[in-house]
């Protein structure tokens, strides 16, 4: 069985394509460039793809946005911020700012799919400061502390 929830969206540009899951079971629906024309980023550069469309997130989801693993493995683009988090309370357009990790320049086109978008619920939490932890038998440890 499939969890579902309603998520609006609107076209901002009437280009915009509406975001879709390749399969059944994807977990990302791809969100695709709307631009007029093609964008070419050299090696190591980082520019704003729009998407032409807004969501609206339902209370207590957030909105993730994650690189596409064939867009990312083949062509060397990624989102720059790794992770985009798109708010419920967020109504503007979906922007990806894709950086070319590749040695050669690269080409978005029109429609082409950018990067994927996941809906999670989340939890906010209440923090307390407190003057001592509790133990644990990692503690401190970071960075490579627990093994190869």
């Amino acid at each position: 069985m499939i969890n579902s929830i309603k998520v609006n969206f609107k076209k901002l540009s009437p280009e915009a394509f509406e975001p879709k899951y390749g399969t059944a079971f994807s977990a990302g629906a791809d969100l695709y460039a709307c631009t007029d024309l093609s964008m070419s980023l050299v090696p190591g550069e980082t520019k704003t793809v729009p998407t032409g469309i807004a969501v609206e997130i339902p209370e207590g989801f957030v909105g993730l946005v994650f690189a596409r693993s064939g867009l990312a493995t083949k062509k060397g683009l990624a989102p720059a911020n790794k992770v985009g988090v798109i708010d419920s309370d967020y109504r503007g357009e979906i922007l990806v700012a894709l950086h070319n990790h590749s040695s050669m320049p690269v080409e978005v086109q029109p429609g082409d799919r950018i990067a994927q978008l996941v809906i999670v619920p989340y939890y906010t939490a209440t923090f307390t400061e407190k003057e001592e932890l509790t133990e644990s038998v990692r503690g401190a440890g970071g960075f490579g502390s627990t093994g190869k």
